[in-house]
């Protein structure tokens, strides 16, 4: 007997659930320029791109998208007010505290991926808490880049790396591109097919530099906060036109 073809929920009759993206990543910009242009605080633009990744993560899940890698704080945000750093360290720990019943009943499994050593112990405590407790869910992979930066990333790989064979555990030999992808941050999970950048800045601002190799781009001047389902629709029906090649010639 053969097997009947998953219903997802909700999908545009114009996307093809064979050629959906296993993996999108998010670079969420513009909560402050959508904050200004209403006169609130940045504050408030942050409050609203929670609701849009909230948002954004259901959608994934009620589509058939396997995995979704969010863009939350990068090595270079510590530059910005500290007014400002505060309250997204707040807002993080909040929202994962008071989200943590629902990605239970969703099945979501979180993940944080950075360097976590940098930020508010009692953060770490409710992320460790929050990947712990979804860990054998079997939904969608939510991944938080949090202090994250790709050169650091691959900088502390190397370093392991390099650790290994001088301990002779690895010869220079061994070391390839699975194995160099097995001291990510993000090792386990599939690279992104699609990147997707709002508020229209055409750059990748130090973000997966080495699973990127690949990825579709897709550069969108709605601000975040403002990215909702229909602007995801937008995407993903440009990503199916997409020619992927990966370095061959087209078949």
């Amino acid at each position: 007997m053969t097997a009947k073809p998953t219903v997802l929920r909700d999908l545009p009759a114009d996307l093809q659930q064979e050629r959906l993206p296993k993996h999108v990543a998010v670079i969420m910009d513009g909560n402050g320029r959508w904050a200004k242009q209403r006169g609130l605080p940045r504050i408030m633009g942050h409050r609203r791109g929670v609701d849009t990744l909230k948002e954004l993560l259901r959608c994934c899940r009620d589509w058939g998208i396997g995995a979704l890698t969010a863009y939350a704080f990068s090595t270079e945000n510590w530059g910005r007010p500290l007014e400002e750093v505060d309250f997204l360290m707040t807002l993080f720990e909040r929202v994962l505290r008071q989200e943590l019943r629902e990605m239970m009943e969703e099945q979501v499994r979180i993940r944080f991926v950075g360097d976590l050593s940098r930020l508010p112990a009692s953060l770490r405590a409710e992320i460790e808490r929050s990947m712990a407790e979804t860990s054998q869910n079997q939904g969608i992979q939510f991944s938080v880049a949090t202090n994250y930066g790709g050169r650091q990333e691959i900088v502390q790989a190397c370093r392991a790396i390099a650790t290994q064979v001088e301990q002779g555990k690895l010869h220079s030999e061994d070391i390839d591109e699975a194995l160099f992808s097995q001291h990510l941050y993000t090792q386990g999970t599939v690279d992104p097919d699609l990147l997707i950048r709002t508020s229209g800045e055409m750059r990748i601002s130090n973000f997966l530099l080495w699973q990127m190799a690949y990825a579709e781009i897709y550069i969108t001047d709605t601000l975040w906060p403002d990215f909702d389902r229909a602007e995801f629709h937008r995407a993903l029906v440009d990503y199916q036109q997409r020619d992927r090649r990966f370095g061959r010639l087209s078949s």
